[in-house]
């Protein structure tokens, strides 16, 4: 019998300085979940800094390098099927300093990139893969389609 929650999505902000909007990571998470026609058991969320995603990496990964962001299923299993009834189960942890560090490199906002990796982190939930180009490309191109629906800039 799966865990029960208390809710279906938590917001951890775990970050000594930087922080995102709760209610508008909340609209993101949801676009994309519904977008992809999926559903939550539990995502736990968690906006931290270098160390500690270092530290995840090293422990469970055993990458010895930063990254800005890392997702762990807690299924047993394969990510849900598109058929399945199981809703999206797992963490993602976002290095906001790597989202402060290198949003210039993308000609975008410190805001923009780190909900980039919420999204890339989400998706990887959902069942997407990047370990190849190709899957690469898939991702980018839902970040920026989710990214784009749901922060797109007001009319000047």
């Amino acid at each position: 019998m799966p865990p029960e929650y208390p809710e279906p999505l938590s917001i951890e902000q775990d970050h000594p300085s930087r922080e995102l909007d709760a209610e508008l990571l909340r609209h993101v998470i949801r676009h994309v979940v519904d977008a992809e026609e999926a559903s939550l058991a539990h995502l736990s969320l968690v906006l931290t800094d270098h160390d500690t995603v270092r530290r995840l990496n090293q422990s469970y990964l055993d990458h010895d390098y930063d990254t800005d962001v890392l997702s762990f299923s807690l299924r047993e299993g394969p990510a849900p099927s598109e058929d399945s009834e199981e809703g999206v189960e797992g963490e993602v942890y976002v290095d906001l300093d790597t989202a402060a560090e290198r949003h210039d490199e993308f000609d975008t906002s410190f805001e923009r990139e780190a909900y980039r990796y919420v999204v890339h982190g989400l998706l990887h939930l959902i069942g997407y893969d990047d370990a190849q180009p190709s899957g690469q490309a898939k991702m980018r191109e839902k970040e920026d389609q989710y990214l784009d629906a749901v922060l797109s800039a007001p009319s000047s």
